[in-house]
């Protein structure tokens, strides 16, 4: 079901994506930690920022350029979650 599709997806983000690296989020640089589920079902990114930390939908993290290694699989997440 979708549940487990969903918890598929940040079980290979988490075993795949080079962490940390860091990205722009709302003009700020964040250092990505890591990944984590929320209660709800979301697939977040946990940011640092000195000590300051924040969970974003991966769906709405921009990606870097270079991006990390790893990050095919934020693609395949996005395209799956779009239904495409």
């Amino acid at each position: 079901n979708e549940t487990e599709q969903k918890t598929g997806f940040c079980v290979m983000l988490e075993e795949h994506l080079a962490f940390p690296f860091k990205t722009i989020v709302l003009g700020v640089e964040v250092s990505v930690e890591g990944i984590d589920m929320t209660e709800d079902g979301h697939i977040v990114a946990v940011c640092l920022r000195g000590k300051q930390r924040q969970r974003i939908p991966i769906l709405e993290l921009p990606m870097p350029e270079p991006p990390p290694e790893g990050f095919e699989w934020i693609h395949a997440y996005r395209r799956w979650a779009r239904g495409s």
